[in-house]
């Protein structure tokens, strides 16, 4: 028997509430280490959190793909963890593996069909990167683009993306542009996040929706207009941007972040007029699910390894410590305090 720390859902935020760390509650527990034929003991080192957790928050995700979190249970996630002991043909003492569903503990005892061993060769020991550039992240990014946006090298596209300092954001303004983007514009919350995309990222360019005209901003950032913008927040925001896209222009609706806390379908609906622009510039706005892509997940994260290791993805992360600090690490993501993709160290 070992002492575990996890973390359960201590309440919900309801429908239209906003998410707080005190909707968490970190609990110790006894774990039994002895294993049944096919388990897997492992220790975790990283845990990820992400927009779409808010929808588990809920009694109805409001999609068919995600389960809800229970009250009073261990909740779960994306999770990077080192084998400690196995009794699974396919894993060792020592192995790094991964996982989707891994719960939010300091250790688990788990099914080893449900494990992804990983090559730390791939990350240059950048384990966390797992979870991010070389993750889900990462593969919704690059899919997103080459499957809805229709990126092509010398299309002389111009590309906005909003949410563009975040995790998906951040790879996603990086890959549009290796993938043959001419012109790159981000859209964050704050003047620093701007400098990040374009001194750090290569963004052409990004605009602080917070201060001033967004619709004027971005007249200025994209002389010619948008053909693909990458959707991570929704709202007005999107309204805006979609207001300036060009003839037969690609939506890639990857995330709604401003609208998660609200009682409405996914995804929302778009205002009346937003709703003819897309009709009269026949743009096609594409609800983007990177699990409608498994099959291209191999290629794809091979694609993101290189490119990392090459150096022509630069990864930004803000890291938590400890796994008491996941409820505030997410609330901090969901509220734009992160710079890159948000991880929580649990374990060295």
């Amino acid at each position: 028997m070992v002492q575990v720390r996890r973390v359960v859902l201590n309440s919900r935020p309801g429908k239209n509430g906003e998410a707080v760390p005190e909707n968490f509650r970190v609990e110790d527990f006894n774990l039994s280490t002895e294993l049944e034929p096919g388990q897997v003991y492992v220790r975790t080192l990283y845990l990820s959190v992400d927009p779409y957790m808010r929808c588990r928050m809920n009694e109805d995700t409001g999609t068919d793909y995600l389960l809800p979190w229970q009250l009073s249970e261990c909740v779960d996630g994306g999770g990077v963890g080192v084998v400690e002991s196995s009794r699974h043909d396919s894993f060792s003492k020592g192995d790094t593996v991964t996982s989707f569903n891994w719960r939010w503990q300091t250790y688990d005892v788990l099914d080893g069909s449900k494990l992804q061993k990983l090559d730390p060769q791939l990350v240059n020991g950048h384990l966390s990167y797992f979870l991010g550039a070389v993750g889900m992240p990462g593969l919704t990014a690059l899919l997103g683009i080459r499957e809805d946006g229709h990126v092509t090298p010398g299309s002389n596209l111009t590309m906005v993306v909003s949410g563009a300092a975040g995790a998906c954001g951040s790879f996603a303004g990086q890959i549009g542009r290796l993938e043959g983007c001419s012109r790159v514009v981000g859209i964050c919350g704050s003047d620093q996040k701007c400098q990040v995309l374009v001194s750090e990222l290569g963004f052409s360019g990004a605009v602080n929706y917070r201060c001033g005209d967004l619709t004027a901003a971005l007249k200025k950032h994209c002389p010619r207009g948008v053909d693909v913008y990458f959707d991570n927040v929704g709202g007005s925001i999107s309204d805006a941007v979609i207001a300036q896209m060009n003839q037969g222009g690609h939506v890639i609706l990857c995330g709604q972040i401003s609208q998660y806390n609200k009682d409405v379908p996914y995804p929302p609906p778009v205002p009346p007029e937003t709703q003819e622009v897309l009709r009269s510039k026949n743009i096609i706005r594409e609800r983007f699910t990177v699990l409608n892509y498994m099959d291209k997940y191999e290629a794809g994260l091979l694609q993101l390894s290189q490119w990392v290791k090459a150096g022509q993805i630069k990864v930004l992360e803000t890291v938590a410590n400890g796994i008491e600090n996941m409820g505030v690490a997410f609330h901090s993501m969901m509220t734009g305090g992160n710079i890159g993709k948000q991880i929580v160290k649990i374990s060295d």
